[in-house]
Parts: structure tokens; C-alpha cells; sequence
């Protein structure tokens, strides 16, 4: 009884660092606790954020001819453009769920025990359709609101990568074999759910960076302007560090030569870690990473399991998307034992299952 109190303690600890910890420096939070609005030029931020990487790629392009320009051009481009309106989904969610839903909700969907709420976080991913750039901000907001950390972070890696289009889009890619789609499921849903009791079990509350949001519905404020400000302040937060991971994606795709693939490609455990560190530096949506891994024929089909659970859990943008989140500190060490999690799941499923 008392390691589980210690446990709980810990946990709440965490939340309550996340939740209360806004306030210092000048984007802390004014005194009627609410989050101090963005500036009023936040427009043209809006913009620029949209605008000034688009056009610093195109004139990159036009300046140089060469192939690996053009082709650093096209991968940074389709990674922003392709991960932006699922970024718009999760911002917008969180939005609405730190204006609109009032915490009792989550008490009551939510086991009070963390370590029981861990699974059913994890299970509650296959509601959001949406890729990594929409779960992070989501599980924020739910930290927010007095989620503990570790269901939240549960969610935040079980949403993008068991939710209903990524699976159908597994189908699609694996024509005919549908132990593939049920070794993802599994896979990634017991992935997220071992980290979670990770996190509850070793994580410590000055690992995560205090939020900088409010933590819901404050009394005689408009809940429309509360939604329109923490989606303001979501989306110009996350859509730096998605440009960011998006570049250093590009970056790989056009130095990396293709005579290195096909050189692990011959070795079962090696090609298992290749594939597992190329989800990470490609950084592909996980709407499409099952097409991509089944382009990959000259890999076993433990190998390709291990790159369709790694990419949607830890990647460049994702790393970046963590870390401008939840803290620096956060990010590397998540990041870190998630991979070592989902590659042990992978291989360990998947031996099993294919």
C-alpha cells in the first residue's frame, strides 16, 4: 500500500507540475489564472508560419538545380504539408477540450487508479484519427486537466498509431494479409501501454516543462474565446518545431544513399534496428508509412512491423514537437525507451504473429 501511494503521489505530482507550472516568465499566466493572450499581430505569426519556410524552400530550390536540392525541396514540403492539417486537427481538439469539456468528464471515463487508467488511455486512441502532430498537443491539454501524466502519454502514443484510418491504411498496403494489421494493433497498443507504466513507475515530475495554458473553463470568461486562444497559442507553439523536424527529415532523405538500405537488408536483427531508426529520421505521417513500409520488399515482415510502430511513436518532427511541448529533459528520454519498447514489442509480436 505504501509503494502505491508513493506511485500516485508521484504521478499527481507530475500533473500538477504540468497543470500549475505556468505562470513563470512573460508567457506565464495572468492572475485570474487564465493563459495571457497572444499578441494581436498573431495573424500575420500565422502566416508567417505558413508562408516564410515555403518560401525559404522554393527560392532554396530555385537558387540551386541540382537533384538533391530539388529533391530536399519536395520531402520538406511533403512532410509539412502532409502533417499540417492533422497538427490543425490536434490543436483545435485540445482547444476544445480545455474549453468545452469540464474535468469531471475525465474523472468519470477515467479509472482513479493511474496504473488502470493506463490502458484505457490507451485504448481511447482509436478514437482520433489523426497522425503524431495531433496527439501531442491533445496530451497536453489533457495533463492540463488533470489527466495523469502517464495516461496521457499512453494516449499521446497509442492515438496515432491503432486509430481506425491507420489501420484500414495497413489493409490496404497489405492486401491479403491481415496479420500484419493485427500485429500494428497489438504491437502499438501494448507499446504504449508498458510506457505509460514507464512513466508512472520512474518518471519524475521535473522531467516535463511547465505548460503554458490555462486548465480549463475559467468562471465570466467566454468559452469561444478560450478555445480561439489556446488554439492560437497551440498551433504557432507546434508549427515551428513541425517545419523544424520536417527540414531534418528531408535532410536524411537525400543524403542517405539507397546502396545503404539494401545493405541491411540481408541480416534479420540488423534489418529489425535499420528500419526501426529510418521511421525515426523520415519521419513519414502514420496515415501513409504502411504503403511506404510495404515498398519495402527486400525486408522481412518483422523488420517492416517494426517500422510501421516506431514512426508513428518517435520521430524527427515528433522529437521536436515533444520537446517544444513538454521540455527538452522529457523528449530525449521518452523518445529513448520508447524505441527500445516498440522495437522488443515488435520483434517479440511479430515473431509470434508473422
Amino acid at each position: 500500500m505504501e509503494k502505491t501511494g508513493a506511485l500516485l503521489a508521484g504521478d499527481q505530482a507530475a500533473a500538477g507540475a504540468v497543470a500549475d507550472g505556468a505562470g513563470e516568465g512573460s508567457g506565464g499566466r495572468e492572475a485570474g489564472g487564465s493563459r495571457s493572450a497572444p499578441p494581436r499581430y498573431w495573424p500575420l505569426l500565422l502566416a508567417g508560419a505558413a508562408v516564410v519556410p515555403g518560401t525559404a524552400v522554393i527560392l532554396l530550390g530555385r537558387w540551386g538545380d541540382a537533384p538533391a536540392v530539388q529533391a530536399w525541396r519536395t520531402v520538406c514540403l511533403a512532410v509539412t504539408v502532409q502533417a499540417l492539417p492533422f497538427l490543425l486537427l490536434g490543436t483545435a481538439l485540445s482547444g476544445a477540450i480545455n474549453a468545452f469539456v469540464p474535468e469531471r468528464v475525465f474523472s468519470r471515463v477515467l479509472p482513479r487508479r493511474p496504473a488502470l487508467a493506463v490502458p484505457v488511455a490507451g485504448i481511447a486512441g482509436v478514437v482520433l484519427p489523426g497522425c503524431e502532430c495531433a496527439s501531442v498537443p491533445v496530451a497536453s491539454s489533457l495533463i492540463g486537466r488533470g489527466v495523469a501524466p502517464a495516461a496521457a502519454f499512453a494516449f499521446l502514443l497509442s492515438a496515432p498509431a491503432i486509430n481506425p484510418v491507420v489501420l484500414t491504411a495497413t489493409a490496404i498496403a497489405f492486401p491479403g494479409n491481415p496479420a500484419m494489421v493485427l500485429a500494428r494493433l497489438v504491437a502499438s497498443l501494448v507499446t504504449a501501454v508498458v510506457m505509460g507504466w514507464l512513466w508512472l513507475r520512474f518518471g519524475r515530475a521535473e522531467w516535463l516543462a511547465p505548460a503554458v495554458r490555462h486548465t480549463g473553463h475559467q468562471e465570466g470568461h467566454s468559452r469561444w474565446n478560450e478555445f480561439r486562444l489556446g488554439f492560437q497559442h497551440d498551433f504557432l507553439h507546434a508549427g515551428g518545431f513541425l517545419v523544424l523536424g520536417a527540414m531534418a527529415a528531408a535532410t536524411f532523405n537525400v543524403a542517405v544513399p539507397r546502396s545503404v538500405l539494401d545493405t541491411f537488408a540481408g541480416a534479420p536483427w540488423l534489418s529489425v534496428l535499420f528500419l526501426a531508426g529510418l521511421a525515426v529520421l523520415l519521419a513519414v505521417c502514420s496515415e501513409a508509412d504502411a504503403f511506404l513500409a510495404a515498398s519495402l520488399t527486400g525486408f522481412p515482415p518483422v523488420a517492416r512491423l517494426a517500422f510501421m510502430v516506431v514512426g508513428p511513436m518517435v520521430d524527427l518532427k515528433l522529437i521536436a514537437l515533444q520537446a517544444g511541448t513538454f521540455g527538452r529533459a522529457f523528449a530525449v528520454r521518452f523518445s529513448a525507451a520508447t524505441v527500445v519498447v516498440a522495437v522488443a514489442c515488435s520483434s517479440l509480436i511479430g515473431g509470434v504473429l508473422l
